[in-house]
């Protein structure tokens, strides 16, 4: 890979609602927007196909399969800008009473990777298991851009280190979060401090995209490898651009070599370790 690869990133903050007409309108607007101000991989929050507070049965009803039109929305943006899109969906399961809280990385050909949210909010008195089956624990879903690699991960996942660690390990230079990190009390402060530890923990880029105001905590923000915001939109619906460059990740690794020093792998629960 060159050193000197740079991708320009923009995280996409809005709201999405029960209308899945207007949210891949929306999604549109913003697409055309970021696309003319130069951003190469445009990133959604979760949730960006259809979205209920509280959550009720009319998320199984509204959910798509991959090949659905919320995808292929994506895939045609995508491709008329040429461009990557990152958005979270309620994708259809296998039960027809719950969903899979899905992220998919698309470009005008194809699904580059597909992400299934594996740790299920069920905090803070809420309880998304209720309806949303949580993905299965296995390999990590990353794709390329621009001589990167982006791996993908889903709002509260960033509460568990591990999540991201294991992207890291699978090359990640950078971690994609769409999010619907809820209000409360001290949650915003959570939000900023996560988003700062895993990219300071790991020595990558953070691109995270949450809802606004008044569900979400909004701060989307593009954070560099030492915990340092590039570019952030507050808590109104907007989009932040920043680059994403190898050459920072390398010159900070170099001063912090802390995954080269590291004396710990990533094991998830329920596999046996190898023997050395």
């Amino acid at each position: 890979m060159s050193e000197t690869a740079a991708v320009p990133v923009a995280v996409c903050q809005f709201a999405p609602t029960a209308s899945r007409a207007e949210n891949r309108e929306r999604i549109a607007a913003l697409t055309a927007d970021a696309a003319g101000r130069g951003a190469k991989l445009i990133v959604f929050p979760e949730y960006s196909s259809y979205f209920v507070d509280p959550m009720d049965e009319s998320l199984a009803a509204n959910a798509e399969d991959l090949d659905g039109e919320f995808v292929e929305t994506l895939r045609a943006l995508a491709a008329e800008y040429a461009v990557v899109i990152v958005a979270g969906l309620a994708e259809r399961a296998t039960d027809g009473h719950r969903v899979r809280n899905t992220v998919v990385a698309v470009r005008g050909d194809r699904v580059l990777a597909v992400y299934r949210k594996q740790h299920l909010y069920d905090a803070f008195g809420q309880t998304e298991s209720d309806w949303v089956e949580p993905g299965e624990v296995g390999e990590a879903a990353t794709f390329e851009l621009g001589g990167l690699r982006f791996g993908l991960m889903t709002c509260y996942d960033l509460r568990f280190p591990e999540v991201a660690r294991s992207l890291v390990d699978a090359q990640a230079d950078a971690l994609v979060v769409p999010a619907e990190w809820v209000r409360g009390p001290l949650k915003e402060h959570h939000w900023t401090t996560l988003l700062a530890a895993r990219a300071i923990e790991n020595t990558v880029y953070v691109v995270a995209a949450d809802h606004p105001t008044p569900i979400g905590v909004g701060h989307s923000q593009i954070v560099d490898p030492q915990g340092v915001v590039l570019a952030g939109v507050g808590t109104a619906p907007g989009i932040a651009i920043a680059v994403v460059e190898r050459e920072t990740i390398e010159r900070v690794r170099i001063t912090n070599p802390s995954l080269r020093v590291r004396r710990y792998s990533v094991i998830p629960r329920g596999v046996v370790a190898p023997e050395a």
